[in-house]
């Protein structure tokens, strides 16, 4: 076979040179990013010059007291988050990454501590903490909810983490927010939640109730219930988010009843319905409040897929 023929014969593939052009190389990828790096390092340092002066005028208004965790900001910011995110890189890691951000800054305005209660599970608790707080807030476990009230309430601005869920070794811990210099109840985390969330595990957040920045989309009731029965709970469960731990008598219940604001379910609701199944409220007291709970469903990305719950 003549070779020569062959070759000559062969196909040719020509490059363009505005192909060659359109196709960056390695190093110019990772040159683009450096300069995106670079431009992120640059922003951080331009948002801590702002927290400076932020922190000035507060002092300046002698308005600089407590702890800087403002919950209606944090959950509003968290929604806009998830609801303009797209692309390849995990929701878990933009939110993460936004979550030590504002939470590193809020310590940086305000010097706190974060208690959590161990007993329900110390591993997901302080994946919770973790993934909230960063691991530049200081960490403080406390084996019960009661000794978590306690040092947030000992305490100048610090957070405590308790389950908001019932758990056996907890008991009517929210029976210690009752009063009207104690700490409340001012978030509930995760912010967003998913099926998958890296730190799912429901908490409540509590702490001396914040001068501004409250959230009041979901207050949250302490009740002291008579006559309690399974009918009574059935009557509540699709009013409101309750936790029902026995309470003196052996037909009596503490009650935590999350109840949302400005729709059809108030707190008459609450109360008429546990009437009408034969119990009766002996007390009730306002223990704080929350935003209500916002859903995002990892296989959509379209549009309009994140939906507020409550």
């Amino acid at each position: 076979m003549d070779m020569k023929a062959h070759t000559q014969d062969a196909p040719q593939r020509a490059v363009s040179p505005a192909s060659a052009a359109a196709a960056p190389d390695l190093g110019s990828l990772r040159a683009e990013i450096d300069r995106i790096d670079a431009q992120m390092h640059a922003l951080l340092i331009e948002r801590s010059q702002i927290i400076d002066r932020l922190v000035a005028v507060k002092r300046a208004q002698g308005s600089e007291s407590g702890s800087a965790f403002r919950p209606a900001r944090e959950a509003s910011m968290m929604r806009r988050l998830v609801d303009r995110h797209r692309g390849i890189l995990p929701l878990d890691t933009v939110e993460g990454i936004w979550r030590v951000i504002i939470s590193t800054f809020t310590y940086v305005q305000a010097p706190y501590a974060v208690h959590a209660d161990l007993a329900s599970g110390e591993a997901a608790m302080r994946d919770a903490s973790r993934f909230h707080f960063g691991f530049t807030v200081p960490f403080i476990g406390h084996m019960g909810a009661s000794g978590v009230v306690a040092a947030v309430a000992r305490s100048r601005g610090d957070l405590g983490l308790v389950p908001a869920f019932a758990s056996p070794s907890a008991g009517a811990w929210w029976t210690a927010l009752e009063g009207p210099h104690t700490p409340k109840i001012i978030a509930r985390l995760p912010f967003v939640e998913r099926a998958d969330h890296p730190a799912g595990l429901p908490v409540f957040c509590i702490a001396h109730p914040v001068t501004d920045g409250a959230v009041t989309e979901v207050e949250a009731w302490s009740l002291h219930v008579s006559g309690w029965n399974a009918q009574a709970a059935r009557a509540l469960a699709p009013l409101a988010d309750v936790i029902a731990v026995p309470d003196r008598g052996l037909d009596g219940a503490a009650l935590l009843a999350s109840i949302p604001v400005g729709g059809a379910v108030s707190l008459d609701t609450v109360l008429a319905a546990l009437r009408e199944s034969g119990a009766s409220v002996r007390a009730a007291a306002l223990v704080g409040s929350h935003a209500s709970r916002y859903t995002h469903a990892p296989a959509l990305h379209a549009p309009g897929t994140h939906a507020p719950t409550a």
